[in-house]
């Protein structure tokens, strides 16, 4: 079964074929809107101004908001107030008793706490678009021009631009939020994993045109290139490998007679993944490494200079701190979203059990303990991820580490040191969130075509994992 003909099978069903189109043109949708710009604004002087900030928590920003931000369109703030504002629900699930309680509650519970997310969605953006504003009013872009014109700033005595800019980019982040809900209950895939899937995939073929023309004017060696892209292959099939990694834990369910029928008596697994926490340890350690840098920025003071040259990308402790980051943000988002002790609790209630390992606490500790192993390997692997093209981008800068710093750095080879000159279109963290929303996506059509009983993208009509 070819890709060819899976497109045709996609095509032939009506549903399929109106879910995949309605996803497509939402998308269309989302790609307009972030280029309509916010009322108010200088675009020459914001351009000039957002190269000097690529590295920054604002560049960061800008990779979820698909460039939006950096031209500071109505779409500015993306889909970040939403992520904040679920993960922050998340978090108040586990310590706070009525959140417990909805969350158990089945679909009535969700969409409770979806109604919560989306009110904690506007009020995040309230405050974000706000301070947007604020800090627009006070900066100037390289040339000395003002990022909002003194008559902008002077409207309705001083607070015109804030109001503007708060009504605007606080709509644009309701609307982005509705067309990911629109995606996920109408096409196909989720929505806003899928937002952010487009914001970063969009200059893809921008930047596949430009590596042609280095190489056709010499400027990239078409070997090097070539070597690179089938490296890249093998990074994004070890992602794709490990994304679907699991422990499986065999669970066996005893025998119970009710009346004249007999219940139970199978055996099945616990599917533990290895990679339990997703992206997201990877987003919070990233995002926490970024503020320093940019309040370094700010303060311009020799201290604090001092604080952001050492949190620059290929420093020996941007490196250090990155990595512990991402151990600690993943075994934290993985105790969030996996409690071992219900999970024990609902295999003895079913009359389940693990073969050698007594019900109840001995079954949760079990699992605790395995889950607590396999985080580790997912960690260290969303580390690796992570960091890889950044070593290769810019090396190890050993040179700054006190004391030992200049004489090791004599014995290393120049390409740790310095790097490879390789340049990444995708970073570790778009990496991961590419191959991990285009994974879920493509499962997701195989289960439709093969409900129909159509074959999809893979030869067995679904794609495998691991095996246990």
């Amino acid at each position: 079964m070819n890709f060819a003909e899976t497109v045709r099978n996609i095509w032939a069903i009506e549903d399929l074929r109106k879910r995949v189109l309605y996803t497509f043109g939402l998308l269309a949708v989302y790609r307009l809107g972030a280029h309509i710009p916010t009322p108010g604004v200088d675009p020459i002087a914001l351009s000039e101004f957002f190269k000097t900030l690529q590295n920054s928590v604002f560049g960061f920003l800008d990779l979820f908001a698909g460039g939006a931000f950096r031209r500071l369109s109505v779409f500015a703030l993306g889909i970040m107030p939403y992520i904040s504002a679920s993960i922050i629900l998340q978090l108040l699930t586990v310590v706070w008793p009525y959140l417990e309680k909805l969350s158990k509650e089945g679909e009535m519970g969700r969409r409770k706490i979806n109604q919560y997310t989306r009110y904690g969605t506007i009020v995040l953006s309230i405050i974000q678009s706000l301070g947007v504003a604020f800090w627009l009013e006070k900066q100037t872009s390289p040339g000395g021009a003002a990022l909002v014109p003194p008559q902008i700033q002077d409207m309705l005595w001083g607070i015109g631009f804030p109001i503007m800019t708060v009504l605007t980019l606080t709509t644009g982040t309701a609307f982005i939020m509705w067309l990911g809900e629109q995606i996920s209950e109408r096409g196909i895939g989720n929505g806003i994993s899928l937002i952010i899937f487009a914001g970063i995939v969009v200059n893809l073929p921008h930047a596949a045109v430009g590596l042609i023309e280095d190489i056709r004017t010499g400027q990239r060696n078409l070997f090097a290139m070539v070597g690179l892209v089938v490296f890249m292959i093998a990074v994004v099939a070890f992602v794709v490998f490990m994304e679907r990694a699991q422990r499986r834990i065999p669970v066996q369910y005893a025998k119970r007679v009710v009346g004249r029928k007999v219940y139970g008596g199978a055996n099945t697994y616990l599917p533990l993944r290895v990679n339990t926490a997703g992206v997201i340890p990877v987003i919070f350690a990233s995002s926490i490494l970024v503020i320093p840098q940019t309040l370094a920025s700010m303060i311009k003071t020799p201290w604090a200079a001092a604080i952001g040259n050492q949190m620059k990308v290929g420093e020996p402790l941007y490196y250090l701190l990155q990595f512990i980051g991402i151990i600690f943000f993943g075994y934290f988002y993985t105790s969030i979203v996996f409690n071992p002790v219900d999970t024990a609790d609902n295999m003895r209630k079913y009359g389940g059990f693990i073969p050698g390992i007594r019900p109840g606490k001995k079954t949760s500790d079990y699992i605790d303990r395995v889950l607590t192993r396999i985080t580790f390997v997912g960690s260290v692997y969303l580390a690796a991820v992570c960091l890889l093209p950044e070593f290769l981008i810019t090396g190890v800068h050993v040179a700054q580490i006190p004391v030992i710093g200049p004489n090791l750095d004599r014995f290393l080879p120049v390409w740790f040191t310095e790097g490879m000159g390789f340049n990444f279109y995708f970073g570790g963290t778009s990496l991961l969130i590419v191959v991990g929303v285009a994974m879920d996506t493509i499962q997701q059509i195989e289960s439709q075509l093969v409900m129909r009983h159509y074959d999809g993208f893979m030869k067995r009509g679904r794609i495998r994992g691991r095996r246990g």
